[in-house]
Formats: C-alpha cells, structure tokens, sequence
C-alpha cells in the first residue's frame, strides 16, 4: 500500500531521572492498521463522498496530523487524536514502544436533518391539559 507525505517523529520523554525514548513513528509504522482500514472502509462502507482512494489519502494524512498531536502532547496525555467527518485516528500511549493506534469509523448520514440557521426562531406551542379556554 503507497503511502503519501510520510513524516518521521521521534519521541523521548523524561520520567525523573530517567529517559524513556520510543522508536521513529512514521506512517509505515501502521501500516497494519492502514491497510485493515481501507479493507473494511471498501467492503462495508457506503460512503457518496470518497472512493477508497480519497479515503486512503484521508486516512495517510488524518495519520501524520495524529502523529503530530501525539508527539506534542502535554506530560500528562496520552493521546493524539484527529479526525474529519468520515473517520478518527487515535494514537495512544502504553508500556511498549510502538504506540497503539485505533482507527473509528464515525457514523455519518448525508440525509440527516441540519439545525436551522440562528436567525430563524422555531414555533412553540404551549402544552395544556385539557380544552382551550374560552373568554366568556
């Protein structure tokens, strides 16, 4: 599976006096989880926006922006996330050097109903337990 824009990371954290330092992180290094990816997003996923290409290149560059949120990360997160409209990608830390990585599909429907705009006020009406009441 090509990948595009690969960008190379490396991680090293201070813990005390001691150094923890985790491996160059790149796209390849999920390529696993990519390839898994493109596999279920082809098969199951009926998507009118993307052909399994775009979801691809989605997928690489939704990858670099996790590695990035991943290796800038505070001293107590552990967590790089990015996502868009179709997909997320969460890079988690854990006891090994190789740095977990889920890829979510989120649900999506281009039929969905949009909120209205701000400047148009919905129409209430009150809820009332019996009859109108009338004057008289």
């Amino acid at each position: 599976m090509p990948c595009a824009s690969v960008s190379p990371y490396f991680f090293a954290f201070s813990f005390g006096e001691q150094l923890a330092t985790f491996g160059i992180v790149t796209v390849e290094t999920f390529s696993q989880e990519l390839l898994e990816a493109v596999k279920t997003y082809d098969k199951y996923v009926i998507c009118l926006d993307k052909t399994t290409d775009e979801f691809q290149a989605t997928l690489v560059s939704l990858l670099n922006k996790a590695i990035k949120a991943y290796e800038s990360r505070g001293p107590q997160l552990r967590h790089g996330i990015a996502l868009d409209k179709h997909v997320t990608v969460i890079l988690s830390q854990n006891d090994h050097p190789r740095p977990l990585c889920g890829i979510y599909f989120n649900l999506h429907s281009p039929y969905q109903k949009h909120p209205l705009p701000k400047t148009v006020q919905a129409l209430t009406e009150p809820i009332s337990g019996g009859q109108p009441k009338s004057d008289g």
